[in-house]
């Protein structure tokens, strides 16, 4: 499907070139660009640098000489993946114990630039990152940017806003301070501070992890008062930055969407309260099914604990039903993948949420690769300029063997995606995947599995 001799092959710049002098032309088979349009087949489309120049018969007699070919005879062209909420410093983690406290900024942030590699072999060109490790998203990002190391275009967090109750972490979570991808605050004030804080710092996003668990308690509560919740929306907006907020209750799904929370994560078990507040602000939910789904359907292979595959089942279904009716109502629906856990590793997940959204919501394979595409452009800050195959924005394509129309899970078979472009550079996809041998201290070895009593031992 590509030039011969150059397939999975990223072009080798001499070094006075610069990106803006590079040409790629994709000619032959289906184009899906992302904008809602059907599929049709590919007319031809000029990448200039980092910018579609031309999509159309022209694309062809526009391009120069020298430029690249691709022939994507039998396959299909379409615009990257946009993974909306994953972790990239976490190295896909086995606890929150493991987290917080085996982890080495050095090294967490050398592991980051593997986890980079992984994601755009994987198709994915550009991707939030809520909350990080040692506070490093805004500098892992600017070194992409600034050509340090290769990675896809991403927006990023600082650490996430959490109050003494400590989020899904419980007791792990200090009564102050830092810890992990956690800032502790105690009192509007200091949510206010931290939010400008993190703004100073680089924060493309503010990050509230809105609902936590307790001791005795059923589920995740929301574990902060309304007040603090507008507090750090007011404080950002008027410092032009949007936050997003971790949401796993009907009650937190409300407040955070009438406090202006602009991206709900989760969104679980919206109600009809919930869906109207939604709606009624404009916010946009990112509902990243992946893991729950991933435990559920694939939790027993790993070891994952008993009894969680039916909860996390129950989750998704009793979501399901709610982001279906806020999709219909017009909310915008993104894709994330929770990549950075032990079931959601780097590299191979980021394109399952397509899948579900298929089969859970009942979004056509069409619907969902838009909100896998297009939709992520909101967590990109880059809305009309990312996500689509049209002229003038940003040039990051992939091409697939086959037709996710027809296969949804094509999106998450990397042996099937045969080129990635990101900022108008084709990717070397060839060579052994990226990974890394064990890193002492990284991972906490358990004694037992269980407690090993009398009876157990002689009975």
């Amino acid at each position: 499907m590509s030039t011969p001799g150059t397939s999975g092959k990223a072009s080798r710049a001499g070094d006075s070139e610069i990106a803006g002098d590079s040409e790629i032309l994709l000619t032959g088979g289906t184009l899906i660009d992302a904008t809602g349009a059907p599929a049709r087949p590919n007319p031809g489309v000029l990448l200039r640098g980092d910018s579609i120049e031309v999509v159309g018969p022209g694309a062809a007699d526009a391009a120069g000489a020298g430029a690249e070919h691709i022939d994507a005879t039998g396959g299909t062209v379409m615009p990257g993946l946009i993974d909306a909420h994953c972790h990239t410093t976490f190295d896909d983690v086995q606890s929150n114990d493991e987290l917080f406290f085996h982890r080495d900024p050095t090294m967490a942030a050398l592991v980051a630039g593997q986890n980079l590699t992984k994601m755009l072999r994987a198709g994915v060109t550009a991707f939030c990152d809520p909350d990080t490790l040692f506070s490093m998203g805004p500098s892992l990002r600017n070194a992409v940017e600034a050509g340090v190391v290769a990675g896809p275009r991403i927006t990023t967090g600082v650490q996430a806003l959490v109050t003494a109750v400590g989020g899904t972490a419980g007791r792990l979570i200090p009564d102050e301070g830092v810890v992990g991808y956690a800032q502790v605050v105690n009192s509007l004030d200091e949510a206010v501070m931290w939010t400008r804080r993190h703004i100073k710092y680089g924060a493309d996003w503010i990050k509230i992890h809105a609902t936590g668990l307790l001791p005795g308690r059923s589920g995740e509560v929301l574990c902060w008062s309304r007040d603090e919740l507008r507090a750090v929306c007011d404080a950002a907006h008027e410092l032009g930055t949007p936050v997003m907020a971790h949401c796993r209750s009907p009650e937190s799904v409300t407040a955070c969407a009438n406090a202006g929370v602009d991206i709900l994560l989760h969104a679980s078990f919206m109600d009809d309260e919930g869906l109207e507040a939604v709606i009624r602000s404009g916010s946009a939910l990112c509902p990243t099914f992946t893991f729950l789904a991933n435990l559920a359907d694939f939790g027993g292979a790993v070891g994952a604990g008993v009894g969680m595959e039916d909860i996390f089942r129950g989750e998704i279904a009793a979501t399901a039903k709610m982001m279906r009716l806020a999709y219909d109502a017009g909310v915008p629906l993104l894709c994330g993948s929770e990549a950075g856990f032990a079931l959601t590793p780097y590299g191979h997940w980021h394109g399952r949420e397509a899948e579900i959204l298929v089969n859970e919501l009942g979004l056509s394979p069409m619907e969902a690769i838009v909100c896998a595409t297009a939709n992520g452009a909101i967590a990109m800050r880059l809305e009309g300029r990312i996500g689509t195959i049209t002229e003038g924005c940003l040039a990051d394509v992939l091409v697939l063997d086959g037709n996710p129309l027809t296969d949804i899970r094509l999106l998450n078979d990397r042996r099937r995606i045969t080129e990635v472009i990101s900022r108008g550079r084709r990717v070397d996809l060839s060579g052994p995947w990226p990974a890394h041998g064990p890193i002492p201290g990284d991972k906490v070895r358990n004694w037992a599995d269980d407690i090993l009593t009398y009876e157990r031992a002689y009975d």
